[in-house]
């Protein structure tokens, strides 16, 4: 029997990844926590074999978290579930300990191949990242300049990237723009994977070279 603990900001989303393992015989839910810090505080108390821990938030975010599980959970596998698509991103999640990693897009029988998939000791890449970052390796060679990468920006991302340039806070620009941090989470690191730049410093240096800020 595989021990599984959720791990996921949106009660809605623990409710659904419930349900939908609810009845696999393998399978047991042996907790459930809305950050990193409430699954490292339960652990000892409620053991699991498999953590499901979503990438993105509060209070001890999925990266930390992993790092944190890895020092002091070695036998805990790590899937992450998660709607953050960065190569790069995922790069330091699997550098950080994780063993898979699952788009919440993903059907329920990819999730469950993850899950026996970590458990068995092997890592897992669900099929839609793993054929994307294939497509990028096979057009790497016509790899555009700069200024074509900056042109693929979204109106909204756009508006973002103004907005990061005249220094507000990702709640600043969530209020402004009427979304919710998250959403601006997701545009910031969507810029970031699309210009291909390091951090916001280096992205703002590039908007003022490439003339797209006003």
């Amino acid at each position: 029997m595989s021990r599984i603990f959720l791990v996921d900001d949106h009660t809605i989303v623990r409710d659904g990844l419930r349900a939908l393992l609810a009845n696999e015989p393998n399978i047991t839910i042996v907790g459930e926590a809305s950050n990193g810090q409430e699954l490292l505080d339960r652990l000892p108390t409620a053991p699991a074999d498999v953590v499901l821990l979503d990438a993105n938030m509060p209070v001890l975010d999925g990266l930390a978290t992993t790092q944190r599980l890895r020092a002091e959970y070695p036998q805990v596998r790590v899937l992450i579930l998660s709607m953050l698509a960065h190569e790069r991103y995922i790069g330091q999640l699997f550098d950080a300990g994780a063993s898979g990693y699952v788009l919440k897009s993903a059907e329920k029988d990819e999730i469950l191949l993850g899950i026996q998939m970590v458990i068995s000791g092997r890592q897992f890449l669900c099929s839609d990242l793993g054929l994307n970052m294939l497509r990028k390796v096979l057009t790497k060679d016509d790899e555009p300049d700069e200024t074509t990468k900056a042109s693929r920006l979204s109106r909204r991302e756009s508006e973002v990237l103004q907005l990061l340039a005249e220094g507000l806070t990702t709640n600043e620009i969530a209020e402004k723009l009427f979304t919710s941090k998250r959403t601006i989470e997701t545009h910031r690191q969507n810029i970031l994977e699309k210009t291909q730049t390091k951090n916001t410093a280096a992205l703002i240096r590039m908007a003022v070279t490439q003339g797209l800020l006003d």
